[in-house]
């Protein structure tokens, strides 16, 4: 048993867990931001302009007890949209900086070799090494 907590604690600190966890809290208080930002912002206005409508209490009722509170879910439609579009945004930066950081380092690839012979540098597709004149076996 005391084997098995080990394990666990060995995999619960592990670097990309711990950067999971961030993530998940950070994605947490993310949300709620959009939340606040959707509901207290960008509906009121909206709301205004439409007759001082408040979307959050915009309902089909069903009976006095059921009904489908579409303007609820609209403001949660609009939270979606807005946190799709920020993670959109952060991966597509990413994958810039990626793509960025790729380039160079195939740009920093190595041009030369050395010669098997006498261990002088020579370019990648000599066929012959220009110092001793060996001819060089092709890869």
């Amino acid at each position: 048993m005391k084997n098995f907590f080990n394990e666990f604690k060995k995999f619960a600190m592990r670097g990309n867990v711990m950067d999971m966890a961030v993530g998940i809290i950070i994605g947490a208080a993310f949300g709620k931001i959009v939340s606040s930002l959707v509901e207290d912002v960008i509906m009121p206005p909206i709301g205004l302009a439409l007759g001082k409508v408040d979307f959050s209490d915009l309902a089909w009722k069903l009976t006095d007890d059921v009904s489908i509170k579409y303007g609820a879910f609209l403001n949660t439609v609009i939270s979606f949209v807005i946190v799709a579009f920020a993670v959109f945004i952060l991966i597509k930066a990413i994958n810039t900086l990626q793509a960025k950081m790729a380039k160079e380092e195939a740009d920093a690839a190595p041009s030369t070799k050395k010669c098997p012979y006498c261990c002088s540098e020579i370019a990648l597709e000599a066929t012959r090494c220009p110092h001793c004149t060996s001819e060089l076996k092709k890869k």
